[in-house]
């Protein structure tokens, strides 16, 4: 049995009513404890009133209980004046229950010996009467069911502190998550309408008509940006069309994604190797994110530094890498992480840093995920 040596209140444990219907049927015991009249009324008046007083602490848990439960239990004692067929011995049994709910284990055990030793002493030298044996047993398990009552309640306590600990974990990850994809897709976009700009601000002087598309160009990207930060953050997960949400990218957008950068002008080179479809979606989505991020970072570092894009699908696994001929840099942020919790959210794993040809992007993933889809493939 888990129990807590030092720990004198349960969690939730009882509530308001429990203790004044405990405490009703004390009282109500002690009534019945009076009938058979005491030879000394005036002793059993005193009795009752100490033995209900004494409860009436022990029920709110007034320090110190063990005394409490022995002057409630010395009052029934003189109540039921060493008569084994008294039913006022319940009272006891009622009071067994509450320092096995409410007690340490320290007082549960020196109220449970001083207990059993009252009514051995009755038993053997007193009222020598089998029926003490039925008292003696029933003083046990009552102190078990308290001590049982308050295990479970202590077990419900640490499940809805674990649950908790569990909802603001999700929370966290949530958010953890959103900005993890709001950082993608925003720096992506941004860099690449940047370019575009750049490049309408250059030739809105001597080629207005290149300036237009560059700007149209840019302004597409805008509105896209803005539909994937609205599937990011889940707002359109419950729309009147249906429930429908715009797909999420997977490797086969590698392609689209390359074209985007080229259209800016960037020397990009994309080379794909063995069946993609074999890919799971999860391992997809991570692979178009972390070649998303890796060629965001090259365009905007080394804008004029060719870059080439790897994808190589071998039996087990499949590997990216993106290569820019830029000069090796130290890198350490958002992106950098974004790429690694990624790769190993799928079980793979992702290094950057200087290699290759200048700066090399070299992520590793197993084609069926390990450890689970990312959160954002579900719908």
């Amino acid at each position: 049995m888990v129990l807590s040596a030092g720990r004198a209140q349960p969690a939730d444990l009882p509530a308001g009513w429990a203790r004044w219907a405990s405490l009703a049927l004390f009282a109500a015991l002690v009534g019945v404890a009076l009938v058979p009249m005491h030879p000394n009324p005036a002793v059993a008046g005193i009795a009752a009133a100490c033995a209900i007083a004494a409860a009436a602490l022990l029920v709110w848990r007034r320090p110190p209980l063990l005394l409490y439960a022995a002057l409630a239990t010395a009052g029934i004692a003189v109540l039921c004046y060493s008569e084994s067929w008294h039913i006022g011995w319940f009272a006891v049994c009622l009071v067994g229950v509450w320092c096995g709910l409410v007690g340490q284990v320290r007082d549960v055990a020196l109220f449970l010996a001083g207990a059993l030793a009252w009514f051995a002493v009755e038993w053997a030298w007193i009222r020598p009467d089998p029926g003490w044996g039925a008292w003696i047993g029933g003083t046990i398990l009552s102190v078990v069911c308290g001590l049982l009552i308050r295990q479970q309640a202590e077990l419900v306590a640490q499940l809805r502190e674990a649950q908790a600990g569990l909802a603001d974990r999700a929370r966290t990850e949530e958010r953890n998550r959103i900005g993890r994809e709001l950082h993608d897709v925003i720096a992506h976009t941004l860099t690449v309408v940047l370019l575009h700009v750049t490049s309408a601000r250059l030739a809105v002087e001597h080629d207005p008509a290149d300036a237009a598309r560059a700007l149209a160009e840019a302004e597409r990207l805008s509105r896209e940006s803005l539909e994937d930060v609205r599937l990011a953050v889940g707002v359109l997960h419950e729309q009147g069309d249906g429930g429908r949400t715009a797909p999420l990218p997977d490797v086969d957008g590698l392609p689209a994604l390359v074209d985007r950068f080229r259209s800016t002008g960037a020397d990009i080179t994309l080379a794909i190797d063995g069946d993609t479809s074999r890919l799971h979606a999860a391992t997809g989505l991570t692979v178009y994110r972390i070649a998303q991020e890796a060629l965001t970072n090259a365009v905007k570092h080394s804008p004029d530094a060719p870059t080439t894009v790897t994808l190589t699908v071998g039996p087990a696994e499949v590997r990216l890498a993106v290569d820019s001929a830029a000069e090796p840099g130290s890198g350490s942020g958002l992106g950098m992480i974004s790429m690694r919790e990624r790769a190993e959210s799928v079980g793979g794993s992702c290094q950057a840093g200087p290699g290759g040809s200048g700066w090399l992007v070299d992520a590793r993933l197993p084609l069926a995920a390990r450890r689970g889809p990312l959160p954002e493939e579900v719908s």
